[in-house]
Order: C-alpha cells, then structure tokens, then sequence
C-alpha cells in the first residue's frame, strides 16, 4: 500500500497577479517592517524580472525572493537595506555587475519545515549559474538575537551559532544552504526589533562561474515557466 504523494513546491517568476498575495505575505512575516508598496514591486519586477520569484503549494504563493544584481565593490564596506536597494526601488540593479545580491526571501509561518526556503534558495543557485554570476551575497536578518542581546554581543551571537550553541531561524538555515558567513552589518534594517537592527552578511560561491565568459543578464529570456 503506498501513501498519497506530497504535493511539490514550485518556483517561478514574480508576476503582476501576485502582488496582493505577496503584500499580505510579507505584512504577516514581518510584522513591525512595512510591507511594500505594489509601485515597488512593479518597479522590482520592471528591472530584473529574472530575480523576482514566488514559491507555490498546492497553487497557493507560499514563499517568495526577491534579488538584483550590483557591483559589489561598490556596497562592500557597512551598507544599509535601503542603500543597496534603493528603497526597494532596485533602481540600483547593474548589469555590469556579478553579485547576485538577495533582497529578501518570504516563507509562511504556516509552511515552515515544507521545504519553501530550500527551493527558493535553489532557484536563486540555478539562477546565479545560468547568468555566469561570480557569487551570491546576502545581509540576513538574526531573528533569534533579540531573546539574548542582553547578555551579549551580536557578534558573539554569530560565534555561537556558528559553533553550534545557539541555533537562529535565519542564519543557522543558510549555513545548511551552504552559504558562508562573513560578519555582522550593523544598522541593517533599524526596525528590524528581533534582530536588533543587525544581520549577517553571507555569501556563497558559484562554482560553475567562468571569469573569461560575460555574464548573460541581457541576452536570458523572460519566461514564467516553473524553475523548479
């Protein structure tokens, strides 16, 4: 006798029909941030539709990511998610660059262990791959820093998570996604409470990267079929 298969997460691009569901999704995720605006969310998709992504279940937006690309020597010293983003604007998107940077990612509360983060970080990997992009670099937010910030250090915080003592939602799931940890961002998003402003800065290298061959962020063709 075999069991009812579990229904498949599914990834593509962001489209204009899932905004209202995208808006209520990052509103109920991050409550004390303000959600943004559909205009910027047009304008994210409008200026690199290839990084804009939606997770389904069962035909309902479950999860999402949002990245751009950028010349990461420009943003490599103390940056804020404003300045990176421009507002969310992604006004400050270069083709010129080889950073994939990830603006945010969104997972229901409700579907937490399903697999959502998984294959939405695995489509941002396939999609680092396909453009020739050198890396992906990330601030994540330390949600789990807030509860113990009293008696001690962010920083310390970061060492003891990555020694294992502690466990925080974010940064201990991206180290298991195999992305590096490179320091903490201060100020990072200031009404982020939990995470007391902060976040990790994380990166992960793409292995397939070829530096003799251009990346192809303006030849690759705009599709809406499912990445995974």
């Amino acid at each position: 006798m075999t069991g009812k298969m579990p229904p498949l997460v599914t990834v593509r691009q962001t489209q204009e029909k899932d905004l209202p569901a995208l808006i209520d999704l990052q509103r109920r995720t991050y409550p004390t941030i303000q959600p943004w605006a559909a205009d910027k969310v047009l304008r994210q998709i409008e200026v690199f539709p290839q990084g804009q992504l939606v997770a389904e279940l069962d035909g309902q937006l479950v999860g999402a990511a949002s990245a751009l690309v950028v010349l990461w020597d420009d943003w490599v010293d103390v940056h804020t998610w404003k300045e990176i983003t421009a507002r969310g604007t992604f006004d400050t998107h270069d083709n010129r660059g080889r950073t994939l940077y990830g603006a945010e990612v969104l997972v229901d509360s409700a579907m937490q262990g399903r697999g959502v983060g998984h294959h939405l970080y695995n489509a941002r990997k396939q999609l680092c791959r396909r453009l020739n992009l050198k890396r992906i670099i990330a601030c994540g937010r330390l949600p789990g820093y807030g509860a113990v910030a009293h008696s001690m250090g962010v920083e310390m915080y970061c060492k003891k998570v990555l020694w294992g003592d502690l466990t925080d939602p974010v940064l201990s799931f991206q180290l298991r996604e195999g992305f590096r940890y490179c320091g903490v961002v201060p100020g990072y998003i200031p009404e982020d409470v939990d995470s007391c402003g902060c976040a990790s800065l994380i990166a992960w290298l793409n292995p397939a990267h070829d530096p003799d061959r251009p990346t192809l962020i303006s030849n690759l063709a705009v599709t809406d079929e499912s990445l995974l």
